[in-house]
């Protein structure tokens, strides 16, 4: 056995790593208090709605309630945290080792339910119909892989982070640092995205800008994981895990009792998705929507035409914008006008590289808006084309499932990847507590998961009934204040000049459908600002559980690993502290930059996990005979195979660049079905052909020997 196991064992398994008392204390004496301290936070959930409700029929502004919604969450998140500072590092890391198979179910739950969830499900469902099906099926088969393959290994060894687990594994400098950075790749892109989340929550709540939101809601982030580190977060997710699920349910039930006066949503969906199709039919058979979509055809046919030879069609529209200009001042037009023209002007592309790529992403949403029902899929169609029509529906059908599948199971084995849901399990008192709190993660996640889908589909029938037809000057209050928020999120335009909306010009992002939701349904604003604040509780939630599982594994297994092995408790707690800030004020400038929709940012980094640091973890545990050699060039392969698929053909990372042909028809997002048999083949060829570890058969003994 060499020296590194023996140093390893002897600090950490056969003399557990100390644990603050003052931790211990609450676990030893708890489970009632605990319940208690739950209850309490559901039933003031319910008073303070109750009461900002009373607030609103008495005349309070809007702004003061959502100001009010906005500030009593993070009072009550800046509460835990302060009661769960510390500066003990096994506190911080891993919250003591302390927390019950239930409540950290909740934590789990909450941590996952990011804004990706809370968000960007139901509207991925209203906007692509069941096709989004995906997610769920993908990332619920994800948490069965942790339970039964990685979560009670991953509490045996009683590591901080999951680089700490692949290092000692795999002894040897690579495996660690390469592991290292994709557990912060994969966090930093997830955490941007749910900072992203927060900036759209609190500048529709504030009224602040989109850039100001982001900055506001980094505080909220900050104030637990900065404070009491793992500790302080897991508490925390607790409360905000049964705000954000009261929250998603409340919408969802009151729209079913509005629409069939069912309280259970589940119950009648079949018969609202039926409903929908109709209306879905009827609205492709108006001739207001063809003439929509003859529009948008004629205006992607306009710019595929500019493209052909964009020097030129830039010239064109330089000199067509300054001759409007010339024509208004010769005229006499009013300032207004001339100001307008102007802005045209300087509008337009700088030189033909920046005129191609925005010509580009033009040209494709017109070709997409240009589609029947403004470009979505039928809500009841599970893949395009047809399995009984011709050759082209045939293809197109088989397209679509073999994509259907290859999500599912980079998502299945991201989920099993992800450095942040694995990281929770370090934090169960024991092994078993570890199982227990998958299995009530799964639980907490499926109230939501199997209301995603009903919400959406009750959001479709108010849309395509209740605003849809209507008069542009009679449309509903929430169009023109979310438009105001970004026109990319929600934008409407007459083209065809007749006064009513059709489909094909109401153009919504799915990212703001749940927070829209009550607005939809005709509810009270209190609704709106509590959904507002349980999406606010998602991210805050999740993005905590990335910022401390980036910052413990730059600190843990970077810093202190090569450059300060001496470093004192304080210090560690301190420098994590510091890299934590850095990250954060990071991801906030990264998202101010609105990278894209939430969960197009979000699944490409479940394709990463999957091929990476999966495969290296599920050989660590499972067979002996694998070796740092073997684990490091199975994730260099799997990262390198991923990478080189997601920035050759995913759009938003090759820009206006012609993408090269798909493998197999696979969609980008799905590169890991590449990047796993390959890291997995890799891994196991490498370390065949190279000599085995001293120290991974005790290892693999250790951690899956039950315990006693």
């Amino acid at each position: 056995m060499n020296g590194a196991w023996r140093a390893w064992t002897a600090s950490t398994v056969r003399a557990p790593m100390p644990i603050d008392p003052a931790v211990l204390a609450p676990a030893a004496g708890g489970a009632r208090r605990h319940a208690l301290r739950c209850l309490a936070v559901l039933v003031g959930t319910g008073a303070f709605t109750a009461l900002m409700a009373w607030c609103e029929a008495a005349g309070l502004s809007r702004p003061s309630i959502a100001a009010l919604f906005l500030l009593a969450p993070v009072v009550l998140y800046a509460s835990i945290g302060l009661a769960c500072r510390t500066s003990d590092s096994a506190s911080y890391f891993v919250a003591g080792r302390s927390v019950p198979g239930l409540y950290n179910g909740m934590a789990i739950g909450a941590d996952w339910m990011s804004v990706a969830s809370f968000m960007g499900l139901a509207g991925l469902l209203y906007v692509n119909g069941y096709g989004g099906l995906a997610y769920v099926l993908g990332w619920t088969g994800g948490f069965c892989l942790i339970s039964f393959f990685l979560a009670p290994y991953l509490r045996k060894f009683a590591g901080y982070t999951i680089p700490d687990f692949l290092g000692e594994r795999y002894p040897g400098w690579a495996p660690r640092l390469i592991g290292l950075v994709i557990t912060a790749l994969c966090s930093f892109t997830y955490v941007v995205a749910q900072v992203y989340g927060v900036g759209l929550i609190t500048s529709r709540l504030t009224g602040f800008s989109f850039e100001i939101g982001i900055f506001v809601g980094l505080g909220g982030i900050l104030v637990c994981s900065f404070l009491g580190g793992m500790r302080a977060v897991t508490w925390t997710q607790v409360a905000q895990y049964m705000i954000l699920v009261v929250a998603f349910l409340l919408p969802t039930v009151w729209l079913s009792v509005k629409q069939t006066g069912n309280p259970v949503p589940q119950a009648v969906l079949g018969a609202q998705l039926q409903k929908v199709g109709e209306r879905e039919r009827q609205l492709m058979a108006d001739p207001r929507e063809q003439e929509v979509s003859a529009f948008f055809r004629a205006e992607a046919d306009r710019y595929g035409a500019m493209l052909r030879d964009v020097d030129a069609a830039l010239l064109r529209e330089r000199l067509a914008a300054q001759s409007r200009i010339d024509t208004l001042v010769a005229q006499g037009g009013s300032v207004s006008e001339q100001r307008i023209a102007e802005r045209a002007l300087i509008s337009l592309p700088k030189d033909a590289a920046a005129a191609r790529e925005a010509w580009t992403r033009v040209r494709d949403i017109d070709q997409q808006r240009a589609l029947p029902l403004g470009g979505m899929p039928p809500q009841a169609q599970q893949f395009a084309g047809d399995p009984d029509g011709d050759a082209t529906q045939v293809a197109a059908f088989d397209s679509s499932r073999l994509n259907f599948m290859a999500l599912v199971f980079c998502l299945m084995a991201g989920t099993a990847g992800m450095p942040h849901v694995l990281a929770r399990f370090y934090t169960a008192t024991s092994v078993p507590q570890a199982r227990r709190a998958v299995t009530w993660a799964v639980l907490f996640i499926v109230l939501l998961y199997i209301s995603a889908p009903v919400l959406a589909v009750l959001l479709k029938y108010e849309v395509l009934n209740d605003v849809v037809g209507q008069r542009f000057d009679e449309l509903p209050r929430w169009i023109l204040e979310w438009s105001k928020v970004d026109a990319g999120l929600l934008s409407v335009a007459d083209v065809n000049h007749d006064g009513i909306l059709q489909l094909g010009e109401l153009r919504i992002s799915g990212d703001i459908l749940v927070l829209a939701a009550p607005e939809i349904g005709g509810m009270p604003f209190v609704v709106t600002c509590l959904v507002a604040a349980g999406g606010l509780a998602a991210a805050l939630s999740t993005a905590d559980g990335l910022l401390l599982t980036t910052a413990n594994a730059l600190s843990h297994d970077l810093y202190f690993r090569y450059v300060d092995r001496e470093a004192s408790t304080s210090r560690k707690v301190a420098v994590s502290k510091v890299v934590l800030m850095v990250v954060a004020l990071l991801a906030a400038y990264i998202a101010t930059h609105k990278p894209a929709a939430i969960l197009l940012v979000v699944t490409p980094v479940f394709s990463m996990a999957a091929a990476t640091i999966f495969p290296a973890l599920l050989l660590g545990v499972f067979w002996k005979r694998a070796n740092h050699a073997g684990a490091a060039a199975g994730m260099l392969a799997g990262a390198a195979v991923t990478l080189y698929y997601l920035v050759t053909r995913y759009p938003s990372l090759r820009g206006a660049a012609d993408a090269p042909a798909l493998w197999f028809g696979i969609h980008p997002a799905s590169a890991g079905v590449f990047g796993v048999p390959l890291a997995l083949a890799v891994a196991v060829v490498v370390s065949l052909a190279t000599r085995p570890d001293p120290s991974a058969s005790e290892f693999v003994d250790h951690v899956r020997r039950p315990e006693a």
